[in-house]
């Protein structure tokens, strides 16, 4: 009988997993673990098949089965690697495209089925096995550069499988590509962001419960059509942001849960290792291996697809051991406290391998709490990330504006206190698909008053937003107005844009993205206090607040005042820095947004009154439930 490359004793030595690379992987410091394990096209002794490779350190026996096999264990055992905890085999039937599991017979003897942690594809729900893929034919070059060149950043953000259905059906990414960076592009949003695209068998997760972290969702199409979508934005000028869910995984018999009948991936005690929330398990950042699988996977989303950034779900699950704990329901860590010290090394360690493996990779954190220096290096004592989410400007926000006009007053300090903490991070202003799901209703119907009070609420809101310091970020939908929260189950609301109302609120979303780009003072010092100045932030009597936006230059100068009563104020005068003519830049009581047209005619002289501290003023019509932005006509005399 012919030996085979599996029963080869030197199997060891073979050049696929060399000593270095097993050296690398057992320390955590392998940078492109993918391309040494799960499945590879590969050539040995003339013969041409696929080598497979997997860690499973507890296992006391692992082989390949396929559709290459008849699905047989027998036929295709593999061999550890050495001390390594690695298993490989070379099977010669295994072409591209074939399916494959590892059969694993785990510490117990317990035989499992389990898809490659690795793999680079799979042939998706209903079922569960990987796909041996086929190089890349080509790798999509990144587009946009970190925040920290003034650059403007609006982001779309987009669940692929409900922007729109073609003939009620879930759409893939070569269709999505003739159709989703148009029309983004067209709206003038800098970026798209993507939820969580790495295969999850539970549609209704959204992404955020990934069994297969390298694997882009087959119900989407191939790798190389996610390849080709992203190119599309590219050629667009957009970029292109992955949400990222490195901090806990499904507990789904097939996939990582106790891999090799141990918690390999996980922690395993549950009181550090299952996440409450979500009934799901915690990668245990302590060990290398897991730590290099989770590091290596994020380089490899921005190397081989080139998404522009990383957007990392739940880093405040991650940062904290009693996060939705309650006493004596947790462990602390070696100090003595609550920070899970592994995890705050873990992300410094993912933040500064992708700032130096890919300059210009732009990685954002989803983090709910006042953990200090977010967006700071790791050299400084941060964690690593370019920007974080501001949570606490999101819910202070949407909870004024759920308050009925007459009670605003008594809750002024709502839109006023994010100031206290605007350069303490980096930050992005997020509405973001969280706020629209499970029963919180759509952004429209979470403002305050009758229908039409709803709508000047939500184009206030927006019009605030765009204004104040801060990347920002809009879940799809919202240029709608869409009265109903979201479904990922159906297609956005694409009808409404035939009502006036409607297609009004798209155009402001339209206008205030193209103004963000055109403004400087809107972007190029959002994380400065010299690019912001309150004109009048204590008049909680009537509800209005004024402020100054500031760019590098003189000229570049913003007014942005916001009347948030349905009340007309007539004969309202505000000091601004400099004589001349303003210009209404944007009004979103405009009739061009289906407003009541209260305003200006476009435009005001300012007068020699001083005002607010300042030399000149203007007197001003504000509309009802309205903000208004003004500029100066021409720029300063040199």
């Amino acid at each position: 009988m012919e030996t085979t490359e599996h029963d080869r004793p030197d199997l060891a030595a073979s050049p696929w997993l060399g000593p270095l690379d097993l050296w690398l992987l057992a320390e955590g410091r392998h940078l492109r673990p993918w391309q040494k394990l799960g499945a590879h096209l590969a050539r040995e002794q003339g013969h041409e098949g696929t080598v497979f490779a997997v860690w499973a350190p507890h296992a006391e026996a692992v082989s390949v089965v396929g559709d290459f096999n008849a699905w047989d264990p027998a036929r295709d055992p593999m061999a550890r690697v050495g001390e390594s905890g690695i298993w490989q085999a070379f099977v010669r039937n295994a072409a591209a495209g074939a399916l494959y599991k590892f059969a694993v017979v785990d510490v117990h003897g317990h035989l499992s089925l389990r898809t490659d942690p690795y793999a680079r594809a799979t042939e998706g729900p209903p079922g569960l096995a990987a796909r041996v893929c086929a190089p890349a034919a080509w790798r999509p070059h990144r587009l946009h550069a970190r925040p920290e060149g003034g650059r403007p950043i609006a982001i779309y953000e987009v669940h692929a499988g409900s922007w729109k259905r073609p003939g009620g059906h879930i759409p893939d990414w070569d269709w999505l590509a003739r159709e989703l960076p148009p029309y983004v592009a067209q709206l003038g949003f800098t970026h798209i962001e993507l939820l969580p695209v790495a295969e999850h068998p539970f549609y209704g997760s959204w992404g955020y419960q990934c069994t297969n972290l390298y694997a882009p969702a087959a119900r989407y199409g191939s790798p190389d059509a996610l390849r080709r979508f992203i190119d599309a934005a590219h050629a667009h000028g957009l970029g292109v942001i992955l949400d990222w869910v490195p901090g806990h995984f499904p507990r789904d018999g097939h996939a990582l849960a106790r891999f090799d009948g141990t918690a390999l991936y996980e922690y395993e005690d549950p009181r550090e290792g299952v996440h409450r929330d979500w009934d799901t398990l915690i990668y245990n950042f302590a060990r290398p291996q897991v730590r290099n699988f989770l590091i290596g996977n994020a380089l490899y989303w921005v190397e081989e697809f080139g998404f522009d950034g990383l957007r990392f779900d739940a880093v405040a699950s991650m940062l904290y051991r009693d996060y939705s704990r309650p006493a004596g329901e947790w462990i602390p860590n070696a100090r003595g406290g609550r920070e899970n010290l592994e995890a705050i090394s873990f992300l410094q360690e993912v933040n500064r391998t992708l700032h130096e493996q890919a300059p210009g990779v732009l990685t954002i954190a989803e983090e709910s709490t006042a953990f200090p220096h977010v967006s700071r290096s790791p050299e400084e004592g941060g964690l690593g990330f370019d920007a974080k989410w501001n949570m606490g400007w999101m819910h202070d926000t949407l909870r004024y504006f759920a308050l009925d006009p007459v009670h605003r007053r008594w809750h002024h300090d709502a839109l006023t206190f994010a100031m206290m903490y605007a350069y303490s991070e980096r930050f992005v202003l997020p509405l973001s698909h969280d706020e629209v799901v499970h029963g919180k209703g759509s952004l429209l119907n979470k403002m305050a008053g009758d229908p039409w009070q709803r709508r000047a609420n939500l184009r206030a809101l927006l019009g605030l937003m765009y204004a104040f310091p801060g990347r920002k970020l809009l879940f799809m939908g919202a240029e709608l107005a869409t009265p109903r929260e979201w479904n990922h189950d159906t297609e956005l609301d694409w009808g409404l844009l035939n009502q006036a109302d409607h297609a009004g609120v798209q155009r402001l979303v339209h206008d205030l993205c193209h103004l963000l780009r055109e403004l400087p003072a809107l972007f190029v010092q959002d994380d400065t206090p010299e690019g912001f100045a309150w004109i009048e932030a204590n008049d909680a009597a009537h509800s209005v607040y004024s402020f100054l936006r500031w760019g590098t230059r003189p000229d570049e100068v913003l007014a942005v005042v916001c009347n948030l009563t349905p009340v007309v104020r007539h004969d309202w005068r505000i000091g601004v820095p400099q004589a001349g003519t303003w210009v209404e830049r944007l009004n979103t009581d405009s009739a061009h947004y289906a407003g009541s047209n209260v305003g200006n005619f476009g435009r005001l002289e300012a007068e020699p009154i001083p005002m607010h501290g300042h030399p000149w003023s203007v007197k001003l019509t504000l509309p009802p439930l309205g903000v208004l932005w003004l500029g100066p006509e021409k720029p300063l005399p040199s």
